[in-house]
């Protein structure tokens, strides 16, 4: 299934980056984080105004992310 791909920007890349024709994606790690407010934000001009915030770490669930059934 052919397509067109537009300009492309890659600032940074820890993983795998696929154009074109895929079967099947499934993630092979998981991982969890946590950052405050705007603490994910990526770009190339990032302008982020925050007030006072708090982030919660509390976490009850045991599996986020079932990694079994991934090959």
């Amino acid at each position: 299934m052919p397509s067109v791909i537009g300009a492309v920007n890659i600032n940074s890349n820890s993983g795998t980056v696929n154009f074109g024709d895929t079967l099947n994606i499934s993630p092979k790690t998981a991982a969890k984080t946590f950052s405050g407010s705007g603490g994910g934000n990526t770009g190339n001009v990032v302008n982020t105004l925050n007030g006072v915030n708090a982030t919660n770490t509390l976490d009850p669930n045991v599996v986020d992310q079932p990694m079994f059934g991934n090959i």
